[in-house]
């Protein structure tokens, strides 16, 4: 069973190679589903958002996710996050328009909970163009009712031990819909659980997802190749009607990995969206 396991790992990966390797992106089927597929900056933290957004528009992808603290551009000392300045904002979205990315997404980062602190971030955001901030911190009215009036959603996340989806519906259940999960689906795989059922569980509460794959000892690997169910998982968030962002992040892997493994990724990603479209 290893071996015939191996070689259709190996088939699939080599069909991907010859895909990518020939044609421009064709992500129609994902974005008729609504699957925003994106980076999470956090893949290319070695890297600056600049080289990220580069790279983004090198493998087709439309979105991204900044995270706190990534440095912005090579050879200057600005940090993403809410400290940036109007003209690094105003420099920051310059790149991506060039690039053609939407930057729709921040996190994992704390949301002040006082008032002041949290409409200084609100305004941050609004002003960089997020449609969602991802967080850890726990969500009360009076963040509901900020994020509403700014038009920004709010998603917790969960590494292993935060956020699971039974803690998500607990905490939002007096709230609006404006509020859930960024459903990291890597890390529920790492703590035991069946991420489809997960996603059955949230239904109507997944603003947006870490969308990966595991292989057996648990490292990123590309759609389809490892333990995940990941055709189970988008047929489930069509089942939903759900429309968003879908973040390529990789926890491990240097320049050289991640470079080569990526555009499998996207390729992989539109090949089996491409197929539940049709279902």
């Amino acid at each position: 069973m290893k071996t015939n396991r191996l070689t259709l790992t190996l088939a699939t990966v080599l069909t991907l190679m010859s895909v990518a390797a020939r044609a421009e992106r064709n992500d129609t089927a994902a974005e008729k589903l609504g699957f925003q597929l994106g980076m999470q900056c956090w893949t290319y933290r070695m890297l600056t958002t600049f080289e990220t957004l580069e790279r983004c528009q090198k493998f087709g992808l439309k979105y991204l996710e900044i995270f706190p603290g990534q440095n912005m551009k090579p050879g200057a000392n600005t940090s993403v996050g809410p400290g940036m300045s109007d003209a690094e904002i105003a420099e920051l979205r310059g790149k991506a328009k060039e690039c053609g990315v939407k930057i729709a997404s921040f996190g994992v980062s704390d949301i002040p909970m006082d008032e002041s602190g949290m409409k200084k971030h609100f305004a941050w955001a609004k002003k960089v163009g997020l449609e969602v901030l991802v967080t850890e911190v726990t969500p009360n009215e009076a963040l509901d009712k900020m994020a509403q009036e700014a038009g920004i959603r709010i998603a917790l996340h969960n590494h292993p031990q935060s956020w699971p989806a039974d803690k998500v519906l607990a905490a939002t259940k007096d709230l609006s819909k404006n509020c859930g999960s960024c459903s990291d689906t890597g890390h529920w795989l790492r703590v035991g659980k069946d991420p489809v059922a997960n996603f059955k569980l949230l239904e109507g509460r997944v603003i947006e997802s870490h969308f990966k794959d595991l292989d057996d000892k648990k490292s990123d690997v590309v759609y389809g190749t490892g333990i995940a169910n990941v055709k189970g998982m988008m047929q489930e968030l069509k089942r939903q009607g759900f429309k968003g962002l879908m973040s390529i992040e990789y926890e491990h892997g240097d320049l050289a990995h991640l470079d080569s493994t990526i555009p499998l990724c996207v390729a992989a990603f539109d090949k089996i969206a491409g197929e539940v479209a049709k279902e």
